[in-house]
């Protein structure tokens, strides 16, 4: 399996087997964590056992169970595309874990933070809890992401193009928006929108949530994953093709 494989059967999961991932499967997600770290500046750490941050019902209200071990999703206050970056790298160790056949799931306020050290000069922003999967998925956890998840947006709410809003999409921007799709967001609420002007495209959120902006990293990420090339970092950072020539209209 590879990344944009991931990305098809990846969902969130709630419920663990609480038994320790293998140590072949820590060893390489600590080694992508280290990699990212340089790429990034970001000071992400794995947690082997976090399970105190979801021991108490008053703190994971219940909607988590048998959590063992956690990505700290966290690096410097003082940079301005923290929580993107936090977004874009956290997106990509949920990947790795879904393709070495672990269960993960985004989680922002809904754990305790009181035993998850941080320096002085780091923002602790979400965590991310990985783990083996039950061999069969409970009701309660099926019933947790109905309720959670809505409709999924269409390609032409989150993308559109400069002029008619009836203008055909290129098979290759349709390709990325169909991934970007499948991204994980705050509430399901798929903020992140792509908007293309005189042939550029950038990539934009609202910001008007503490967590918009990672949600601008992972969609960012999976969008990248289906098209190639990158976008600049930033709300509105614009997106540069590389290799093949990619033309919007």
């Amino acid at each position: 399996m590879n990344l944009i494989q991931a990305i098809e059967i990846r969902k969130s999961r709630r419920a663990y087997d609480p038994s320790p991932i293998s140590p072949k499967q820590a060893a390489l997600l600590k080694s992508r964590i280290d990699e990212y770290n340089q790429k990034s500046g970001l000071s992400i750490r794995f947690l082997e056992d976090g399970s105190f941050a979801f021991s108490g019902i008053r703190k994971s209200y219940g909607m988590f169970s048998g959590v063992r071990s956690l990505f700290i999703m966290k690096g410097p206050k003082k940079d301005p595309n923290l929580k993107e970056k936090i977004g874009y790298f956290g997106e990509l160790l949920i990947l790795e874990a879904t393709v070495l056949g672990l269960g993960t799931c985004w989680v922002g306020g809904t754990f305790d933070r009181s035993g998850i050290r941080t320096g002085e000069d780091e923002e602790l922003v979400c965590v991310i809890t990985v783990g083996n999967i039950p061999s069969s998925q409970s009701l309660k956890e099926r019933l947790i992401y109905k309720a959670i998840h809505r409709k999924t947006k269409s390609i032409q709410e989150l993308c559109q193009l400069q002029g008619s809003p009836d203008a055909p999409f290129p098979a290759w921007l349709k390709t990325a928006v169909k991934a970007v799709r499948k991204a994980p967001s705050t509430r399901n609420t798929q903020k992140v929108m792509f908007l293309e002007k005189a042939g550029i495209l950038q990539a934009y959120v609202p910001d008007t949530y503490k967590f918009d902006r990672v949600d601008l990293g992972i969609a960012k990420l999976h969008f990248e994953l289906a098209a190639g090339g990158r976008f600049e970092l930033g709300n509105g950072g614009a997106y540069r093709p590389s290799g093949k020539e990619r033309t919007i209209l």
